[in-house]
């Protein structure tokens, strides 16, 4: 029997950069937090120790550092990009990079009463989380895949659960007016590598949103489906989308025993248990993944 060596990785896991423009008395800040991971001629570090063709974890995180003062981070596909061409470019023990990364949102402090907004106080946006992941192969093989986390939507009506499979341990009842609130993860692959990152991610973004408010939901899956229907109807840089959306079930309470009715307006929030729905919408002349979703 021969013992042989599988697929392997390795690299610097969340790298927390934050950079600071400054223009004149105005700042503008970036908030990244990048993962790269490795891979290539590494038979020699497993088998016997020999570290001559590994790239030291710590030198990606100060690579990180450097390119960030060195070329600056406006979308983070692009920084991503520039990580990883540089990593296979630069070592020739480096075949394939794999760098992620996460944006977090920044939003300035309004000054007073006033419309003005201060010039280098800000506060943590309560919104969503931007992510890409980039894949870059010796052979200039590339993909590019943007997305978003955290994105919580709710619709207070306009959905219905029923004519589902019941067996002898169903308890659920059918409705036709629900409250449907979900937290979508959206990871969106693009055909190529030179798009418009920045108005692609706010309009694709814009395009989730639309579909979630627009569509009359008979099933979460339903409201997936169009979702990822959307952003490929509008985005014609994009191929695929996959979808994450735990239903944060709302459950209607009951006041009977306080003498009161509850025509829809009383909801218990329940965290967990929760349905996980995952599903994933392409276009049929989507290019192969080759790498995109590992």
């Amino acid at each position: 029997m021969a013992i042989v060596l599988g697929p392997n990785r390795y690299g610097k896991a969340e790298t927390r950069v934050v950079r600071v423009v400054r223009e004149g008395g105005v700042h503008h800040l970036k908030d990244v937090n990048v993962s790269s991971a490795l891979s290539g001629d590494m038979d020699a570090v497993h088998r016997t120790g020999d570290n001559g063709n590994v790239l030291p974890t710590d030198t990606q995180k100060n690579t990180a550092f450097a390119f960030a003062r060195k070329h600056g981070i406006d979308q983070i596909e692009d920084f991503a990009l520039l990580l990883a061409r540089h990593y296979v470019g630069s070592q020739p023990s480096i075949h394939h990079a794999r760098v992620e990364i996460e944006e977090y949102f920044w939003d300035r402090i309004p000054a007073g009463d006033g419309p003005r907004e201060r010039e280098h106080s800000f506060v943590r946006g309560g919104r969503e989380v931007r992510t890409c992941v980039v894949h870059h192969d010796r052979d200039g093989t590339t993909s590019v895949v943007s997305g978003l986390r955290d994105l919580v939507v709710l619709n207070s009506t306009g959905s219905e659960f029923h004519g589902f499979v019941e067996d002898e341990y169903t308890t659920l009842k059918p409705t036709t007016d629900r409250v449907l609130a979900t937290e979508v993860t959206a990871r969106w692959r693009h055909r190529g590598e030179d798009a418009s990152f920045g108005r692609s991610y706010s309009e694709t973004r814009r395009a989730l949103l639309d579909a979630f408010a627009d569509t009359h939901s008979l099933s979460l899956q339903q409201t997936l489906y169009a979702m990822g229907r959307r952003v490929l109807e509008t985005r014609e840089e994009i191929c695929e989308v996959r979808l994450t959306m735990p239903n944060k079930h709302h459950f209607l309470v009951d006041l009977d025993p306080f003498g009161m009715d509850n025509p829809n307006e009383v909801f218990y929030a329940a965290d967990r248990p929760y349905g996980l729905i995952e599903g994933s919408v392409r276009t049929d002349d989507a290019p192969d993944a080759g790498t995109a979703w590992n």
